[in-house]
């Protein structure tokens, strides 16, 4: 059975769930668990082969003013490296920094849906609709 996070991330990124709900349950979780999720949003991004180009257009719909902290980072190479500054950022940026991942993993997501699992795809977070 699927963690709540996990079926919630991936609602958002299918367009299945608004960002106002989102961002509400990340809002309404412990820091320690907002961590966690920031982590966990990450992982995803990076098995979806987050680029900065998915990380580009991510944040243009985020949200997120392109001088915010979060922004700044998560449009540089590596990518990989980029996002471990963004979740090791303090807790007063949580919120702009889980928009920001979100949004990468989201475009990240949309794509490889649309390329390499078009129409062929066993991926369980995929097919929840």
């Amino acid at each position: 059975m699927r963690r709540a996070s996990e079926r919630i991330i991936n609602e958002f990124a299918q367009g299945l769930r608004s960002l106002e709900d989102v961002v509400a349950w990340f809002s309404s979780l412990e820091q320690v668990d907002q961590r966690a999720v920031l982590r966990e949003v990450v992982r995803y991004a990076m098995q979806a082969h987050a680029t900065v180009n998915d990380a580009r257009e991510g944040l243009l719909r985020s949200g997120v003013k392109p001088t915010m902290t979060p922004a700044v980072l998560i449009v540089r190479e590596p990518i990989l490296e980029q996002m471990g500054k963004i979740i090791s950022l303090p807790p007063s940026e949580y919120v702009k920094s889980f928009r920001v991942l979100l949004f990468t993993f989201a475009a990240a997501d949309t794509r490889r849906r649309e390329t390499e699992c078009r129409g062929t795809c066993s991926h369980a977070w995929h097919n929840l609709s």
